[in-house]
């Protein structure tokens, strides 16, 4: 994987989500799959090597997707991987009304609360961006849907995705609930250490 260690995000490539991603082999294999806020591309480059027939990774930083795509390529997935400069949150509104679907989705924003006061703002984004994925999903598909901010905590987080599927008009089902790799120990005492929260959904049509 290529990383930009000056100008990228933090330490450049997201090493916490590595256990996660391998784990999205299970699920992808034969399936068409979205990846949002797609950074530097490690959620689509796991997705292609796992066998996914079709991987659309998207980010607002042109940066960051040309990055992906030079790690498509790298690893030889650039038949099977592309990317697209775009606002997410626009374009899941768009594809929603065109009638997209997709079998698999992952949502790995940014942190969208950085305190305690952003907190309420942060749950409506949540919220929307998890609806509107389900929605897309195509009936059994899985949703890997995630948030880093220690501010929002596994009981909040599972319960935006309760209202998500419910105003989804979809039923949930947790497949697994996952956190950051082992290399990022959490410390009994420091509730804030236990930060990334990655739960992986089966959606379906409620009824």
């Amino acid at each position: 994987m290529y990383v930009d260690l000056l100008e990228g995000q933090k330490t450049g490539f997201f090493l916490d989500q590595r256990e996660n991603r391998e784990r999205l082999r299970e699920y992808i294999n034969g399936k068409r799959a979205l990846d949002c806020f797609c950074y530097s591309g490690g959620w689509s480059v796991y997705a292609a090597q796992g066998g996914a027939s079709e991987v659309l990774g998207v980010d607002a930083s042109q940066g960051a997707v040309d990055i992906a795509a030079e790690n498509a390529r790298l690893n030889g997935y650039s038949e099977i991987c592309t990317f697209k400069k775009a606002d997410v949150f626009d374009l899941l509104r768009g594809m929603e009304k065109k009638g997209e679907r997709f079998d698999v989705i992952v949502l790995d924003p940014p942190a969208f609360v950085k305190s305690k006061k952003e907190l309420a703002d942060a749950v409506r984004g949540y919220h929307e961006i998890n609806m509107t994925a389900m929605k897309l999903l195509t009936d059994g598909g899985v949703l890997v849907t995630s948030s880093c901010s220690h501010h929002l905590d596994r009981e909040l987080f599972t319960d935006i995705m309760v209202k998500a599927s419910r105003d989804a008009g979809k039923t949930a089902r947790l497949l697994e609930f996952r956190s950051q790799g082992r290399d990022h120990p959490v410390l009994l005492p420091m509730k804030e250490t236990e930060y990334l929260k990655c739960a992986f959904l089966e959606v379906a049509r409620r009824g």
